[in-house]
């Protein structure tokens, strides 16, 4: 897999939002008239770092048809929310688009070697054929048997799913080679467990109509800062700020408590534990403009009391390392880094594990939730071996192990019971998703039981493996299936896309013939279980507000859960805040949007926001 060039250090596009800080919300109590489609779509401003506007990817907001006689425009513009601090990647138009292969993740390192994770900003882009380019209305003789090849290959995704069954094996024999033939589950937004398949916790109100409950101001700051973290808890909405993790009334906003820290959180781990603690990396000092401090402190915090439990950092000789992921599972807070894994009892921050000097392997990571599996790598870096380790969360010790085929480079658990890990095998997703194959693996004995081959060109789901272990987005696991969107393709308005999630088998590898359709114009992402149902977020039209949705687990038929406003202000606030690149929580009725940077002001003057909450008032 080809990489862009890394980009400049600290150099995110910027981010934008609607209306004063903490401005009333949209008032609902005057009639709204109608949104109407702009005669001329309005032209988005320029990304910091690049120069021409980039081609839209997977989940890029839908755009109206133009004017008769000119050619179309470019859609409405989406502010980015980042990771890490890269620049957005460098995304060919979407699947379907005449004489062009998508990439809609193509992604670049980071300046602190790290990929970009959920919340990295995706750049506006027009979404129609540019001058100079094939398409459009005109020259389509030279991509007819493109066009008529990317019809019959997303028929043959979301059909009976023969075609990418998977050649993975149920012996227990390791197969996980790419196959030419090809075709964070369980959890709720809380943490909890989910339940039988087509049973939920999540009510269904009597309207799902929203309205905006309350939005977070972006935090001023002169360069780009990394705010990475949210969490839900029966008492607050819990979001990183600039050095800081503020707690806030979920229906009103207002801020019931703050932890301070002494530099921004790099890592936040987006699992919980029962009694509502969890875990970040941050750096130990704000750093100067175009460097870093290092990611070097890790702490346990209480979403419940507002406040820091305890503070570790994990030494190499006299010098801290610097820490690429963090996670929870049990009562353990377990971080890995290039120089190995060490975890801590989040309790009373005792010690449980560190690296040893003498090892000739080291935890790069781990995974947490339900198990805590390690992703273990041995090797040089061209010829690598990883283990697949389920581990005990108390002594760190083995319980099982699956080792990979050596030469595979980077892995992401995107679920730790059932435990399924996602792999680029031999470069081959091709589009930076980080995903060629998913490897259903048995927690009891260590051995596969299938290999499912996911062709980056016809889906949508990403992970950044490299350092970010278990950074995925647009998968859920459950019901002992894998659930996946299908990459964007040509509704049947003009100029519209559209998508599918699907469901594969994680004992035979096989599509299970289900399909969850978006409806013309929407993109659909999953975002997680609840109970044996599907969670999943439609990214709307130009003219249309977001959904949230329940797939039912058996009958995959939809359920509408909320449906944000379609006036023009809110729309363009949610339509910045991507399920890719940003952080969505939703539950009973809430929705909860937020990115992971704050950005210098804006040159426009627009209002910039870090999150936006919406609920329903059935």
């Amino acid at each position: 897999m080809t990489q862009p060039p890394p980009p400049p250090p600290n150099q995110p596009p910027q981010q934008g939002g609607f209306g004063p800080p903490q401005d009333p919300p949209p008032s609902l109590d005057k009639p709204q008239q109608p949104p109407q489609p702009p005669q001329t779509p309005p032209t988005p401003p320029q990304q910091p770092g690049f120069g021409a506007p980039q081609q839209p990817g997977y989940g890029a907001p839908q755009t109206p048809p133009p004017p008769p006689g000119q050619q179309p425009g470019y859609g409405y513009p989406q502010a980015p929310q980042g990771q890490q601090q890269p620049q957005p990647p460098q995304t060919p138009p979407g699947y379907g688009y005449p004489g062009q292969q998508p990439n809609p993740y193509g992604q670049a390192p980071n300046p602190y070697g790290q990929q970009p994770g959920y919340g990295y900003p995706q750049p506006t882009v027009p979404l129609q054929p540019q001058a100079g380019q094939p398409g459009g209305r005109k020259g389509m003789n030279a991509q007819l048997v493109i066009i008529v090849a990317a019809v019959v290959a997303i028929a043959l995704i979301v059909g009976g799913g023969i075609w990418y069954a998977s050649s993975g094996k149920s012996d227990g024999k390791k197969d996980d080679t790419a196959s030419s033939s090809g075709g964070t589950g369980g959890k709720d937004a809380k943490g909890g467990t989910g339940g039988a398949s087509g049973k939920g916790d999540e009510k269904v109100p009597s309207d799902p109509a929203s309205r905006v409950l309350f939005q977070v101001p972006e935090p001023k700051v002169d360069d780009s800062t990394v705010v990475s973290g949210s969490w839900l808890t029966d008492k607050a909405y819990v979001k990183a700020g600039v050095a800081e993790i503020n707690g806030y009334d979920p229906d009103k906003g207002s801020k019931l408590w703050t932890i301070k820290l002494p530099g921004p959180v790099c890592e936040a781990s987006t699992h919980t534990t029962a009694d509502n603690k969890t875990a970040i990396v941050y750096q130990p000092k704000m750093p100067p403009k175009n460097s870093s401090a290092g990611c070097s402190q890790v702490s346990a915090i209480d979403l419940n009391a507002g406040s820091k439990l305890w503070t570790h950092t994990v030494n190499s000789g006299d010098r801290p390392i610097s820490l690429d992921n963090v996670t929870v599972s049990a009562n353990t807070v377990a971080a890995g880094s290039t120089s190995g894994g060490a975890a801590w009892d989040v309790t009373s921050g005792k010690s449980l594990w560190s690296p040893k000097p003498t090892d000739t392997c080291y935890d790069a990571g781990y995974g947490g939730g339900a198990k805590l599996v390690a992703v273990r790598k041995c090797g040089t870096y061209d010829q690598r071996e990883l283990h697949i380790q389920t581990i005990d969360p108390k002594s760190g010790k083995v319980i099982t192990e699956y080792k990979m085929t050596p030469g595979i480079e980077y892995a992401s658990v995107v679920s730790t019971d059932p435990l399924v890990v996602a792999a680029d095998v031999g470069d081959s997703a091709g589009d930076g998703s980080g995903i060629s194959d998913f490897f259903s693996i048995d927690n009891k004995t260590g051995k596969l039981i299938t290999r499912i081959s996911a062709p980056g060109a016809q889906f949508a789901a990403k992970c950044d493996g490299i350092t970010r272990i278990e950074s995925c987005t647009g998968i859920a696991v459950g019901n002992g299936k894998l659930y996946i969107p299908t990459e964007e393709h040509d509704g049947t308005g003009d100029y519209s896309k559209t998508n599918e999630v699907v469901a594969f088998d994680l004992a035979t590898g096989k599509q299970t013939g289900q399909r969850a359709d978006a409806g013309d114009g929407y993109t659909i992402t999953p975002l997680r279980m609840d109970g044996g149902n599907v969670i999943a977020y439609k990214r709307p039209p130009y003219d249309k507000g977001g959904q949230i949705v329940s797939i039912d687990g058996g009958s995959f038929k939809e359920t509408k859960l909320l449906e944000n406003p379609a006036t023009e202000q809110v729309r363009d606030a949610e339509t910045r805040m991507s399920p890719e690149y940003s952080e969505l929580l939703y539950s009973q009725g809430h929705l909860y949007m937020s990115g992971v940077y704050a950005d210098k002001p804006s040159t426009t003057g627009d209002k910039e926001y870090l999150a936006i909450a919406f609920g329903t008032s059935g």
